[in-house]
């Protein structure tokens, strides 16, 4: 049974408990912290978390497999790709993830390609679209998604890939690698790698189990599960911290993965 029945005590219990390093060998972030090359990490780490739905040990799989087709040099094989079609077919044959299919890897490596040209950092991507005075990430997904697609050759069928709040999408997948990019602290888990983006700008990553755990605790209400719920869900964790509301990812998920009991619980 859970130690308390307030939220937020519940809430900082459980990011305690699985904001460590052990958690990092059974979560996709393992493969990033696997690199010390900064465009190394960035790429892997955008790569994974595009990839990251269903089980976390197939996610793990197909990111080790894409590293591995890549020569373990995310950066160097992106740079030297030349034509990025012949690329995968060549370095990876057929690999894929579920629907993530060698059309959705090939634009993949052109856009890297085409940005790294023209950019130090994948960071650059995201906070070109955002102001120190926007409360949240929003006009970074946003800004990111259409630069993103950019490229005349962008594939109609890849854009179910890369989320964006204009399609009141959660973008779950978004959230959490900027969450990885972002978030700095003491415990070893996040990489705390980009400046140019505030923690306090971050919005929660909501998958089914942050969902299911924040409807259990009363702090998210609205019926649908979109990009609004979201917000909902990262202001009421803004009232537990203010600076940094996405460390609770770490419980909500957590909670929700052991399928802790929650009961009589109130917001």
């Amino acid at each position: 049974m859970p130690p308390t029945t307030d939220p937020q005590a519940l809430l900082d219990h459980y990011h305690d408990r699985f904001n460590r390093p052990a958690f990092v060998a059974d979560d996709p972030i393992g493969l990033v912290h696997a690199f010390t090359d900064p465009r190394d990490r960035e790429i892997i780490a955008f790569w994974v978390a595009m990839l990251a739905w269903g089980r976390r040990a197939t996610i793990i799989d197909k990111g080790q497999q894409l590293i591995e087709g890549m020569g373990g040099e995310p950066y160097n094989f992106i740079m030297n790709c030349g034509d990025c079609s012949e690329s995968i077919t060549r370095a990876l044959g057929h690999w894929k993830h579920r629907t993530f299919t060698p059309t959705d890897t090939a634009y993949f490596l052109r856009w890297l390609h085409w940005f790294y040209q023209r950019h130090d950092s994948l960071e650059e991507a995201f906070t070109q679209h955002l102001t120190p005075k926007d409360i949240t990430i929003e006009p970074a997904l946003r800004g990111f998604h259409d630069l993103f697609f950019s490229l005349p050759e962008a594939p109609h069928r890849t854009r179910k890939h890369v989320a964006t709040p204009a399609r009141k999408s959660r973008c779950k997948r978004l959230c959490m690698f900027l969450r990885w990019m972002v978030r700095s602290d003491d415990r070893g888990v996040d990489l705390g790698q980009w400046t140019g983006i505030r923690p306090d700008q971050l919005c929660i990553p909501v998958d089914v189990h942050v969902e299911r755990t924040a409807r259990a605790l009363g702090l998210l209400t609205r019926k649908q599960c979109d990009w609004q719920a979201v917000l909902e869900l990262t202001a009421k964790l803004k009232e537990y911290d203010d600076k940094d509301p996405t460390r609770y990812d770490f419980a909500l998920f957590g909670i929700g993965v052991e399928n802790v009991v929650l009961e009589n619980t109130t917001a």
